[in-house]
């Protein structure tokens, strides 16, 4: 897999470009399965945005605070499950939208 750069980056962009690297890369890729991914992890994000933005809402409810942690961590962790899978070269669908996009 020689895409295998640009997996780790469009997982990696989480953290430093959420919705602009997906964009950039499903704009210039060739590979169907790195257009998925990226496909992938813009409505992901789109989708925790959309989450952390009502559980923000909720704080008033306290149920918010709770929302608030489970969602950070999903934020950070499943980019790293996926930079991990990319580094072995398995496939890899984000949880929420994988289902969406196939």
């Amino acid at each position: 897999m020689e895409n295998t750069g640009l997996k780790i980056l469009v997982h990696a962009s989480a953290f430093f470009a959420p919705f602009l690297v997906p964009v950039i890369v499903f704009l210039i890729s060739q590979d169907k399965e790195v257009k998925k991914l990226s496909i992938q992890a813009l409505l992901f994000q789109l989708a925790l945005g959309v989450l952390i933005f009502v559980s923000s809402l909720l704080i008033v409810f306290i149920i918010g605070i709770p929302m608030l942690i489970v969602f950070g961590l999903m934020g950070i962790i499943i980019p790293i499950m996926g930079i991990i899978r990319a580094l072995n070269n398995e496939q890899f669908d984000y949880p929420i939208v994988g289902s969406w996009y196939q």
